[in-house]
């Protein structure tokens, strides 16, 4: 199964202050203010929705297409992806632009002062996805992950208007778009995912009530942090899967991207709703048991032994024909 995944490309610098920000603070001098903080260190990690999706899908052995726009500096960050099994045939390099970049500083408190570059992302509203389709051999199905807004419309309608399955993952997106383009990015989907939060905003935002909303899309997926995962269908009886228990919370950043991963790996390899949620709440711990979401190790006997942990011996007999992760 080809799956193309679109969205955010980025790189997170992160840096922590051993002190507190507001001590800094003059309050009547706000308008006025010039600061900078002495910090120790620095750690860079590697993220952005779709590469974080991308990087989960090729952990477990398949091959996804990273769509979306970076700067010259990628090099290294490709390099790392196609160590790990994906497709950066089709991402777009501009030539006049970096690529997009978060920058955050943490004090003892965590209070946290950040700022996001958008970048090259911007230039996502230039990609087509047929030429993406041609070169592969066709397009089973078109994750339309949160990048730039007018990307992200021109995707789903050329998925609507070619007839390619797509899955709506508007995220971060959906707190900026109004109700107009939120209609646009869910109506027709195969595969609608939020979390629990997006989902009531989707729903005040849209106007829709939940039945319209699964009347625009075939599968709603809501995640709901540690009581698991529902899956809704039109007049179906809704799908709960429970969270896989962590061992250690380190950071919950890229949690909701993992869980992406392994459901759409689920999908690919022809599994049921429920066992592809599984699959997705399994990788999503890793994720959440790591600080960076790209920093976590995979191997085909760990992973299985998580997920008969959770879920059975019978389902993890299920999914264990289809993971390909490296061995231990």
């Amino acid at each position: 199964m080809r799956i193309a995944v679109t969205g955010s490309i980025a790189t997170d610098h992160l840096m922590n202050f051993d002190g507190r920000f507001k001590d800094s603070l003059v309050v009547d001098q706000l308008d006025k203010i010039s600061l900078s903080f002495l910090v120790e260190d620095l750690r860079i990690h590697r993220g952005g929705t779709a590469a974080n999706i991308a990087f989960g899908m090729g952990c477990l052995g398949l091959r996804p297409i990273l769509v979306g726009a970076v700067g010259e500096d990628f090099a290294d960050y490709r390099s790392w992806l196609e160590r790990h099994n994906v497709d950066c045939d089709s991402i777009r390099v501009s030539e006049v632009r970096h690529t997009a970049r978060f920058i955050s500083t943490t004090d003892r408190t965590q209070a946290q002062i950040g700022t996001f570059y958008t970048g090259a992302m911007v230039e996502g509203r230039d990609i087509e996805l047929e030429p993406i389709a041609q070169r592969v051999g066709g397009l089973d199905l078109v994750l339309i992950g949160p990048h730039d807004p007018d990307g992200m419309a021109r995707h789903t309608e050329e998925c609507n208007q070619r007839g390619i399955p797509f899955a709506a993952d508007p995220s971060q997106q959906l707190a900026f778009a109004d109700g107009e383009l939120i209609r646009t990015l869910v109506s027709g989907a195969d595969y609608l995912l939020t979390n629990e939060y997006e989902a009531a905003l989707t729903e005040q935002k849209t106007g829709w009530s939940e039945e319209q909303i699964l009347g625009e899309v075939k599968v709603r997926v809501t995640t709901l942090a540690e009581k698991g995962v529902r899956i809704d269908r039109l007049g179906e009886p809704p799908i709960h899967v429970a969270a896989v228990p962590a061992e250690r919370i380190a950071n919950p950043t890229g949690v909701g991207d993992g869980f992406r991963a392994g459901f759409l790996a689920g999908i690919a390899w022809g599994l049921t709703l429920e066992r592809s949620a599984q699959v997705g709440c399994v990788l999503a711990v890793y994720v959440l048991e790591i600080t960076g979401t790209q920093e976590y190790e995979l191997s085909t006997s760990g992973f299985l032994a998580r997920f008969a942990a959770a879920y059975g011996d019978e389902a993890a007999a299920e999914v264990a024909p289809h993971v390909q992760a490296p061995r231990p």
